[in-house]
């Protein structure tokens, strides 16, 4: 994916909007300084013949190595552009000299406010090829962690998108070398980011496994059925599969956790993690082991977002749940350290919010913006949704499951109320109603 803005100055009148991939829209804009996201979506799905009827699947960003933002209608892409450093140094721990030759692309991508159940009610061929491109990117990337069997079949299933069914061995074995598996496995997988020492480690022969298997999913893919799939079915197929997968159609951010310490004289330091926050709910991923930490829909989560205190304190985002310690009820508390924190917390605010207008049968303005103008600076962060107790989070042997049990967690009893009110309720924006406080 490139990484940089071409040509973005008052002067000119040439724009390049890149697509999930290598790809871009080449745009020949007047009055480029001033143009809205909104002028902008018009041109670009004019260019790649986006139908009206899909026209909130995507929205703009603008992207880099440092920081990733969706864009709101009435944002102006060159005016944020100007401001990329300022925003930089307010949202992320860059050192000067990363911040000062980082520099954003403006990309179409997915919209995080578009609704999955939406989704596969596309039938443009070219939109789903748009969605399919994104989330290719994402598996391959392990933005997406999952399971061997389901990253094993996602890769068959692109291998007969790109090459088609029905290739003999031969020539599926000589396409698989050439095209290599890092096309269509994950990079931490494939051993793509790997040189001498993995292949001193057995890289060959955990190549020549991963080949045998994908090509054997691509055999039952060919032999499957007595017609043959059309391209937007298994497009379709391939979405699917990653709508199993809770995170998918996530914002990401970068932040970290404590580790548990693991002995009196051990310091236990910090751990790397994306969050992914959706319409669904909130999601705490370690960066290396390309796991789930802990999954918390909205119905099982309180948060807030707290400022620094002091030099050298950090902006941390709470989470609130529920969980159990030698059998005995009690509320945990995951404390994620980043300067994005902000960020987290009004898009969380601002997705619960959506989902009690469509469960409340309203309508609410969809144009949020992952970005910094969503939330007004200082205001604290949302309530969770007190609908009831929060749910039991349940732990499995899947990378997609949650793994509480390896999470540095503040726990407490708390006296709660029927509602299950805990700690923040003393602390959220919006007041506690009347009957949240009956006991």
């Amino acid at each position: 994916m490139s990484t940089s803005l071409c040509v973005f100055s008052p002067a000119a009148q040439d724009v390049l909007v890149y697509l999930v991939g290598d790809s871009a829209v080449h745009l020949c804009v007047e009055g480029v300084g001033c143009v809205s996201v909104q002028e902008l979506g018009h041109s670009v799905r004019e260019a790649l013949h986006i139908p009206d009827s899909a026209m909130d699947v995507f929205a703009f960003w603008l992207c880099s190595p440092l920081l990733e933002l969706q864009l709101k209608p009435k944002h102006q892409p060159y005016k944020l552009c100007r401001q990329w450093q300022d925003l930089l140094y307010r949202f992320t721990e860059a050192s000067e000299e990363d911040i000062s030759q980082d520099e954003p692309s403006l990309q179409y991508r997915r919209n995080v406010f578009y609704p999955k159940s939406k989704e596969l009610q596309i039938e443009d061929e070219g939109v789903l090829r748009l969605l399919y491109d994104e989330a290719r990117v994402n598996i391959l990337a392990g933005r997406f962690p999952c399971d061997p069997e389901t990253w094993m079949g996602l890769g068959a299933l692109s291998f007969a998108l790109e090459l088609g069914i029905g290739l003999d061995d031969q020539k599926a074995t000589a396409a698989l070398r050439e095209k290599k598996l890092i096309s269509f496995l994950p990079v931490h997988v494939s051993g793509g980011g790997g040189g001498l020492f993995s292949t001193l480690r057995g890289k060959g022969g955990r190549q020549a496994g991963l080949e045998h298997n994908l090509l054997e999913e691509y055999r039952k893919i060919s032999t499957s059925g007595s017609t043959p799939l059309e391209p937007t079915q298994r497009l379709r197929q391939y979405l699917s599969t990653c709508h199993s997968l809770p995170y998918y159609g996530c914002a990401f951010f970068s932040g970290e956790i404590d580790k548990p310490a693991q002995g009196i004289l051990y310091r236990a330091g910090r751990k790397a993690v994306n969050v992914g926050i959706s319409l669904e709910g909130v999601y705490v991923m370690d960066v290396k082991e390309k796991h789930v930490l802990l999954g918390l829909r909205f119905s099982e989560l309180s948060w807030d977002h707290s400022y620094p205190e002091g030099e050298g304190d950090s902006h941390i985002l709470w989470l609130e749940f529920d969980g159990e310690e030698a059998g005995t009820p009690v509320n945990k508390l995951l404390k994620i350290y980043s300067k994005q924190a902000e960020l987290m917390s009004g898009l969380i605010e601002f997705c619960v919010e959506l989902r009690s207008a469509a469960e409340g049968g309203t309508t609410t303005e969809t144009d949020g913006a992952v970005g910094p103008s969503h939330q007004p600076a200082g205001q604290a962060g949302g309530s969770g949704e007190g609908n009831g107790r929060r749910g039991k989070l349940r732990r499995q042997n899947s990378v997609v499951c949650s793994r509480i049990h390896t999470l540095n967690t503040i726990s407490y009893v708390w006296w709660r109320c029927n509602h299950g009110l805990g700690l923040f309720s003393m602390f959220q924006a919006r007041p506690v109603s009347p009957s949240e406080g009956k006991s």
